[in-house]
């Protein structure tokens, strides 16, 4: 690699020393930084094991628990590429980054499982895995036919499966049994299946009813066992297990990720995939942990007001079913054990009422200004951050790394250098010929959890910050609409983008399955910059999804061209964006409303406000969601959306967007409703028995007039009376 030291340190403000063969015949230095207790990162993920080990073997060194080594890859994404001379600027980033402390720690979700096991499936099948289990776990077999061994080594049940649920250590579940043959009676003496003349018995000892003819000569023949009963009734079992292997041809959970601690194998699937299975069941026995992925704050939910719902994004996108709407408690339900914390539904919400916490948005943005302003000390330009998930997306990064130092001969350096170049080659000559750039000097990797985690205000404040593009990296494992839900946001972001008046595109998702697909990947990360904005955003990313969008958006406003610029701030400018933005505005159809104000109270976001003094809907832009709550209510149908951004001074401040004439109590002339809602209410009510005469003027008086009206009336019958 081509490191430049001494720019390097310039950048991080220290002095740095190079080691090129640090976990060899340098170790004595890593030992010597061990035994301090200052912050150490070590620029090399590929011997992180060496690493580790050597620290605790080391006498004297800080144990690992009280100052832990951070691990940052600087060769494949920046040294081993064909512009690795221009990449110190991105390695200085990098470094800079995994300088930054660690997040604050996250709550957890506990898992408890005593290995109760439910196999599910033929006999066969599921006498053979049970055969590698069965010493560390508790084996109960669900049979779907089939003919096992005479000998029954674990508890076999036998009924139709009505429905399943839970997760690991936590399944339930429930089947129904109507067969003739109850198996807890039964002694498997075989004496049933060979007196059926029809064969309608198996050697699963349940009766195929469609083949059964009604002889019984299998109820004679169990007279003493008394399990063959023909007229016994369907009877519901619950049973409970801790973890679930399912080896029919359909699954119990159809969602793209099922519950911790369930399996499908499909029948005749490949013997190492089922293998990998068995390993992990061995291992799944006791308590686990795993990060609370999400945090809600529920007074700011969108998705449900006064028996209606309005956003249902998290529930819709969610891929282990985990959400649920409760319209009764105006909110919806997260289940933290389905949760696999891929953060969709963070980066869907409109209100920021989920939000991601591994890491807190944060110190997310703490570490992109990091990287950002790292990379603009060292003298990069136009920089483009490449999100992608920390396991297989850093794979294949990896790999296109380790593929581009493959460089033709004709460039090949000499020494040590090319041996390794050479030797790599011919180890690799079928899967690279040597002509893949790898990561660009502009590119910065950022490894996360999840691609799906970061979402439109992210992204913009990233763009804010000084990136000239936000690239997402997905590698197939993801859930369908996962990609969907990105690409929508994505749209919305370039909308905005391009409607300020930057150019290029400024935001693109690659979606690359696996290592044969390396050219396509290497092809997309070269493409052109687009424009950024001249001054780099100083702001600190908030924990408050929309405090970060609109500080984003004031600065990408600011930053604007010029044109833009000048004719927003004299007379503003509307950017019409799709239909998913969480930005945009209400219009009333004036005819059709009869300013009732139920929109009001629907609102989540105090976008639509009533004003006391007088019958007026205002309407605050910049708080509006989008979320449909205030259409839904409306009994006029008077309302829709309209999606846009408004890029005006006025965005943030009440606006009247309809009014009427107040009509006045005909007793003591106080307003109390709008002339065209009094109007509708006797137009409507004026021919029912109930408002003839003094009812009927009665509906013209405020709410006091009518009650003194009502008692002076000396011959009235009153509700009072009855």
């Amino acid at each position: 690699m081509p490191l430049d030291a001494v720019a390097l340190s310039q950048a991080l403000d220290e002095p740095l020393t190079l080691h090129s063969t640090l976990c060899r015949r340098e170790a004595a230095a890593f030992q010597k930084a061990v035994r301090k207790p200052d912050e150490l990162v070590v620029a090399c993920t590929q011997e992180r094991r060496l690493f580790s080990e050597l620290s605790a073997q080391t006498e004297g060194a800080v144990p690992l628990d009280v100052r832990p080594i951070r691990f940052v890859n600087i060769r494949e994404t920046g040294g081993w590429a064909r512009e690795a001379q221009a990449a110190t600027p991105k390695i200085a980033a990098l470094l800079a980054a995994a300088h930054l402390p660690d997040p604050d720690p996250v709550p957890t979700v506990t898992y408890q499982s005593q290995g109760r096991l439910l196999i599910m499936g033929t006999l066969e099948a599921a006498e053979r895995v049970a055969a590698l289990v069965a010493d560390v776990l508790d084996v109960t077999v669900l049979s779907t036919g089939g003919a096992g061994s005479q000998e029954r080594r674990h508890p076999v049940l036998a009924g139709t499966v009505r429905q399943l649920t839970g997760w690991l250590g936590a399944f339930t579940l429930l089947r129904e049994t109507s067969n003739p043959i109850d198996l807890d009676l039964c002694t498997r003496c075989n004496a049933c299946v060979a007196a059926c003349p029809e064969d309608a018995i198996g050697l699963d000892y349940q009766v195929d009813m469609a083949r059964c003819q009604g002889h019984r000569a299998c109820v004679a023949q169990c007279e003493v066992a008394g399990a063959i009963h023909f007229g016994r009734a369907p009877v519901t079992h619950t049973d409970t297990f801790d973890l679930v292997l399912d080896l029919r041809p359909s699954p119990a959970f159809t969602q793209h990720a099922p519950p911790q601690g369930y399996w499908h194998i499909q029948p005749g699937a490949d013997p190492a995939a089922l293998m990998a299975v068995v390993v992990e069941l061995r291992g799944a026995v006791g308590e686990f942990e795993k990060p609370k992925f999400f945090e809600y704050k529920a007074s700011i939910c969108a998705h449900g007001r006064n028996g209606k719902v309005g956003c249902n994004a998290c529930v819709d996108v969610c891929s282990a079913s985990a959400i649920t709407g409760d319209v009764k408690r105006q909110q919806i339900q997260v289940n933290p054990h389905l949760c696999v914390g891929c953060g969709t539904c963070t980066t869907v919400c409109p209100t920021g009422a989920l939000s991601y916490a591994y890491p807190r948005t944060p110190d997310q943005g703490r570490k992109l200004h990091t990287l950002l302003s790292t990379y603009a000390k060292a003298g990069g330009q136009q920089a483009a951050l490449l999100f992608h998930s920390q396991e297989a997306g850093a794979a294949l990064l990896n790999e296109l790394g380790r593929a581009a130092a493959l460089v033709p001969p004709r460039q090949q350096p000499s020494g040590p250098v090319a041996r390794i170049a050479s030797l790599w080659r011919g180890q690799q000559a079928e899967a690279d010929d040597g002509s893949l750039r790898g990561l660009p000097a502009r590119v910065i990797p950022v490894p996360l959890w999840h691609t799906a985690s970061v979402g439109l205000e992210m992204w913009l404040s990233a763009l804010a910050h000084g990136a000239s593009q936000v690239w997402v990296l997905m590698t197939g494992a993801e859930a369908p609409q996962y990609r969907s839900a990105v690409r929508a946001q994505m749209d919305v972001a370039q909308a905005i983008l391009t409607g300020l008046g930057y150019s290029g595109q400024h935001l693109r998702l690659l979606e690359v399955r696996d290592a044969r697909d390396l050219a396509e990947l290497d092809a997309a990360l070269a493409a052109p910059a687009a424009q950024g904005v001249a001054k780099p955003a100083s702001f600190a990313i908030q924990s408050g999804k929309r405090t970060t969008l609109e500080l984003a958006l004031d600065h990408l406003v600011q930053q604007a061209p010029g044109r833009l610029q000048t004719q927003a701030a004299t007379e503003g400018h509307t950017i019409a964006l799709p239909a998913a933005a969480p930005l945009g505005s209400v219009v009333v159809n004036a005819d059709a409303c009869t300013l009732c104000l139920s929109c009001v109270s629907a609102c989540p976001a105090s976008a639509l406000q009533d004003n006391p003094e007088r019958p007026q809907l205002r309407f605050i832009e910049k708080n509006c969601v989008q979320c449909g709550l205030c259409v839904k209510t409306c009994p006029e149908n008077a309302l829709t959306l309209q999606p846009r951004l408004w890029v005006s001074e006025q965005r943030s401040r009440a606006r009247i967007i309809n009014e009427a004439q107040p009509y006045a109590c005909v007793r003591c002339s106080k307003p109390f409703g709008t002339l065209k809602g009094i109007e509708a209410m006797l137009g409507k009510l004026g021919g029912h028995p109930m408002f003839r005469g003094d009812a009927l003027e009665r509906l013209k008086m405020c709410g006091d007039c009518r009650v003194v009206d009502i008692y002076s009336a000396p011959n009235e019958t009153r509700i009072t009376d009855l």
